[in-house]
């Protein structure tokens, strides 16, 4: 059963609602405030004021097409990718990523083996 059960009394305003149109009027004028100032050149004060009104960029990276064999060894897939960098069909930052990319693959390439040898041991004993 509710402490009141007959509802707040017509005319009685919600605190919250009065907090929260109070923080919205201290807010307009912290943006006048940042605004103003990054007017006058505050390059922090207009810093934050683009920080929160333009979308941040990211990166996307291009798609490249250049020779790869996933089947070989994991030294000859980097120096593949090296190769297209160094040629010109791969861009520096696109490479890196590749060749992250192939290390992590590698990563879990040996945790699986390793598991699986595990296994084989556990199974041999017993």
């Amino acid at each position: 059963m509710s402490g009141n059960p007959a509802g707040r009394p017509p005319g009685r305003p919600d605190k919250r609602l009065l907090a929260t149109q109070q923080m919205l009027d201290e807010m307009r004028n912290i943006v006048a405030v940042l605004v103003g100032k990054a007017l006058e050149g505050d390059s922090n004060a207009a810093a934050i004021v683009l920080s929160k009104v333009l979308p941040s960029v990211k990166a996307q990276a291009e798609k490249v097409n250049f020779e790869f064999d996933a089947t070989a060894p994991i030294s000859d897939q980097v120096a593949q990718v090296l190769d297209a960098v160094a040629a010109g069909a791969v861009a520096p930052d696109v490479g890196r990523l590749i060749i992250d990319s192939i290390k992590s693959l590698a990563d879990v390439r040996a945790s699986e083996e390793l598991e699986a040898r595990i296994a084989t041991l556990e199974e041999k004993q017993g």
